[in-house]
């Protein structure tokens, strides 16, 4: 028999649900062509055009994230409630908030939530700051590497020797390049790359326990949560505390 209580929302709007199954395409990919690189010895990967094959492919791949995450980024302020920054990111108040609905969890009876519950929102803004990091160390491995935009030109101006058009210089090839300035140029972007794989490791294990969390809410919440990022719409029976009109 059919549950008269339950009703039915609609949350996530198109844009949201694209960027997220997106994201979640693009960064499997940069985590699998990321391991070939990595493992490419043990693999049997050799050679200078392997290597720049994988790193112009992870680049690739790349730029989908990074453009899906600047388009995400500004979604925020014109999206619906839902998909907006106040309702996500943590801001004044969101310290009772959480208290309030940690609360609730250790009774038993967690508070339903139509967007991200508080917990959520705290997942959801790590994920952001590290997607960022990775978006932005990227792009500048990108640029030393492999000579990639937004900063390839400049660097291929920086490291080509007197008299060699900087168009002609080729990944990991030396020829053409000045070598003090490569050295350089090797230090420079060493920082950079540490930072991009630890950053990587840690949107690894933060999707792990995002997708731990989303099975936990699923079974104590309800509401649908894989679903409604498919069709955009929850269907609840109790009453949201982020009901429209009353997001905290």
């Amino acid at each position: 028999m059919a549950d008269n209580n339950i009703r039915e929302y609609r949350v996530w709007d198109v844009p949201t649900r694209l960027f997220h199954w997106i994201n979640f395409l693009a960064v499997i990919g940069l985590i699998v062509i990321g391991l070939l690189m990595m493992y490419k010895k043990e693999l049997g990967i050799t050679g200078v055009p392997a290597k720049v094959g994988l790193k112009e492919l992870h680049v690739t791949i790349g730029y989908v994230f990074a453009v899906n995450l600047l388009v995400r980024l500004l979604w925020g302020f014109v999206g619906n409630p839902f998909a907006r920054w106040r309702s996500i990111l943590p801001g004044p108040g969101f310290g009772a908030v959480l208290r309030s609905y940690w609360a609730t969890v250790k009774a038993g009876e967690p508070q339903t939530w139509l967007g991200h519950n508080p917990l959520g929102r705290l997942a959801v803004t790590a994920m952001l700051l590290v997607m960022l990091t990775l978006a932005g160390s990227g792009l500048i491995r990108a640029g030393t590497d492999v000579y990639y935009p937004p900063f390839g030109d400049m660097v291929e101006d920086y490291v080509a020797a007197d008299g060699t058009d900087p168009d002609s210089l080729r990944p990991y090839d030396p020829s053409g390049t000045d070598a003090a300035r490569m050295a350089e140029l090797k230090a420079f972007k060493g920082p950079f790359g540490e930072v991009h794989q630890y950053a990587a490791f840690l949107l690894m294990a933060l999707l792990l326990i995002h997708i731990l969390f989303v099975v936990l809410a699923e079974i104590q919440e309800g509401g649908g949560l894989v679903l409604a990022m498919i069709n955009g719409r929850k269907r609840v029976s109790d009453r949201p505390v982020d009901e429209p009109g009353n997001v905290p």
